[in-house]
């Protein structure tokens, strides 16, 4: 089935109008919260972001010398503190070692290259490096995560079991190479998901993609 992705887009974005993402006061705030917020809420990342703040410590090479135990009791908030020290760390030393601390080095870097890189450190999967990349480098990378696979998954577009690097494809494929319509596009889809497309008794009454449903209703995972 042929997704209307550009209706679709149209359609959220009338209805929820933009979203304004990702929160963050710099591209290296960003790449902070884009790690920390792996299996957390965004209030407990922002908690242990603000801990860095007031250590002044939202800088590369600042943070790149604090020592891993010191690091890991400023993201205790974000929880799994101890794993996620250790892939902040990984993403710093990246940063720090490969471009000298800077992110206007890294992010001249080729699109597929950087990409690479990014999935090279231990810990960064595709929906940290693909945040990383669009959110903090306003790269034209698009961002899938479960909201995007439910919502085109319940509309019959793709297949629940279709991988990340195929739902990825998909989107990046039937669409222009556009930073600004990925940012907003993935953020819209995240908003219809957790207000409508809810992984138990979706509320497809009234959501703006009802009448994009096959027949039946939604599809759901055999």
């Amino acid at each position: 089935m042929t997704t209307p992705l550009r209706e679709v887009y149209q359609r959220l974005l009338v209805a929820y109008g933009p979203q304004s993402w990702w929160p963050g006061d710099s591209p290296f705030e960003v790449m902070i919260g884009a790690v920390l917020t792996q299996n957390t809420s965004w209030a407990n990342v922002e908690r242990a972001i603000d801990n860095l703040r007031r250590e002044d410590l939202l800088e590369p090479q600042a943070l790149y010398r604090v020592p891993l135990e010191e690091l890991e009791e400023l993201i205790r908030p974000a929880g799994y503190y101890r794993i996620k020290a250790r892939r902040l760390r990984n993403l710093l030393e990246l940063l720090v070692e490969r471009y000298g601390g800077s992110i206007e080095a890294m992010f001249q870097t080729s699109l597929p290259e950087l990409r690479e890189e990014l999935l090279g450190v231990s810990g960064i999967g595709p929906e940290t490096a693909d945040s990383i990349l669009l959110y903090a480098g306003g790269l034209p990378t698009f961002v899938v995560d479960a909201y995007t696979g439910r919502v085109f998954g319940r509309h019959g577009w793709i297949a629940f079991d279709a991988d990340y690097q195929e739902i990825k494809e998909h989107f990046e494929g039937g669409l222009p190479r556009d930073a600004a319509m990925f940012n907003e596009f993935h953020a819209l889809l995240v908003r219809v998901g957790k207000e409508r497309c809810r992984k138990k008794a979706p509320l497809c009454k009234d959501c703006p993609l009802a009448d994009l449903l096959p027949e039946g209703g939604p599809r759901e995972p055999e």
